[in-house]
């Protein structure tokens, strides 16, 4: 099968802006009880921040950034003593706090303390390169059961959003298209799925690293590595995989890169359905009318729907006239109901599928990032990439790509 081309003067930009974005990220921790493969933070189990750090960090997203919700992320932000107290922190500042997990260590009880505490969900990340107690040399699809355990446990407790990632490489691409299958026909319980193309910063002979025009040892960061292998998946190679197996489906809003604009660093995909089926995939117009009309009544770009406000599919529906890709899915809702009335009873809901193409760098040493990054967190006071955090951490500013000579 030929590569995806996807034209992104045909999809919807999403709107969000250094200033102005649907989400902040919260560093509480660098401490993880996992050590997973690409992972570009490295493990301190000393490095809890105190309630007065997170209520300045909070400080400094809502000085420079009107977010929705607040990423709270690590490390692993479960395994921080005062999570319950940090959770309440963001949501008495009317935001939302959506925690990025590997949910190891949650358990039923800190469920509910999290749940009283104001959570509005959860971000699982499960891969098979994470060496899991139980479940290491399992599969993406094997590790289907644990998501399942994981979302389970959450929509017990009803009224908290549940989505998941998964970094994809060479080797594993191939069960993409199971892993969305899985969430498909889990709508009821699962609000997004995400797939993260895996980069991994090589040191070779190309470059120098430097920072303001010092050398600097590239090699002490955590996702520094000597392997020389490339790893180039492309968010657009993932869309030609799941292709394979699901031909329509087909992103409707994109985050392009700074170095390169016709580039998709995220890809963002919608589509409505039931636990029996997807109906189909919504238009750019869908995306872009409910960012736009959340903006114009709350002040916020829309990040995080409330697991009850995607049950709301039918509505969707009399967007048509605008989102001539909601018309065939109409279409066939109408004749499924048809066939059968009482699927009348049950709940259209929607769903998202999300790409993103982590950070790559060009043959001339430019970093090609994400342009109105949503993981924006805070260090020293000032926004900063969380992806590339620990360069400023170590040595102060970016770190310069410089090709050698010849």
């Amino acid at each position: 099968m030929t590569a995806t081309t996807i034209d992104h003067r045909e999809l919807y930009r999403l709107p969000w802006s250094l200033p102005d974005n649907a989400i902040a990220w919260l560093e509480a921790t660098k401490k993880c009880n996992l050590a997973c493969l690409g992972c570009y933070r490295e493990n301190d189990p000393r490095s809890h921040k105190t309630l007065a750090e997170i209520r300045s960090d909070l400080d400094v997203f809502q000085r420079y950034r009107t977010v929705d919700g607040v990423s709270i992320a690590g490390g692993d932000p479960l395994v921080h003593p005062e999570i319950v107290k940090i959770v309440e922190a963001v949501a008495e500042r009317g935001l939302k706090p959506i925690l990025n997990t590997n949910g190891l260590a949650l358990t039923e009880s800190l469920l509910r303390d999290l749940a009283s505490a104001g959570v509005a969900g959860f971000t699982f990340h499960v891969d098979s390169k994470q060496g899991r107690p139980r479940w290491k040399n399992k599969n993406e699809i094997e590790l289907c059961e644990l998501r399942q355990q994981l979302a389970e446990m959450v929509a017990s407790v009803g009224g908290i959003g549940c989505s998941f990632n998964a970094t994809v490489y060479e080797d594993t691409i191939q069960y993409v298209p199971d892993v969305l299958q899985w969430a498909q026909r889990n709508i009821d319980i699962v609000n997004t799925i995400v797939f993260i193309a895996f980069r991994a910063g090589t040191i070779d002979g190309d470059f120098d690293h430097m920072v303001h025009g010092k050398p600097v040892d590239f090699g002490v960061l955590p996702y520094a590595t000597e392997d020389l292998t490339p790893h180039e998946l492309q968010s657009t190679d993932i869309v030609t995989e799941i292709r394979k197996r699901m031909p329509e489906f087909a992103p409707a809003a994109y985050l392009n890169g700074t170095d390169k604009p016709d580039t998709f660093k995220w890809l963002m995909t919608g589509y409505l359905g039931t636990k029996e089926r997807v109906y189909g995939y919504v238009g750019p117009r869908s995306i872009e009318l409910a960012q736009v009309y959340h903006h114009l009544t709350t002040g916020r770009y829309l990040a995080y729907t409330s697991p009850e406000m995607l049950t709301r599919g039918r509505p969707m529906l009399m967007l048509a006239p605008l989102d001539k890709r909601l018309r065939p899915i109409a279409g066939r809702y109408l004749s499924a109901v048809a066939q059968r009335p009482s699927r009348l009873r049950e709940k259209l809901r929607f769903q998202t599928a999300m790409i993103i193409q982590a950070p790559d760098v060009s043959p001339e040493g430019h970093h090609n990032m994400c342009d109105g990054c949503p993981d924006m967190t805070v260090w020293n006071g000032q926004l900063v990439w969380s992806c590339r955090i620990e360069e400023v951490e170590r040595f102060g500013d970016w770190v310069e790509m410089v090709p050698r000579a010849g």
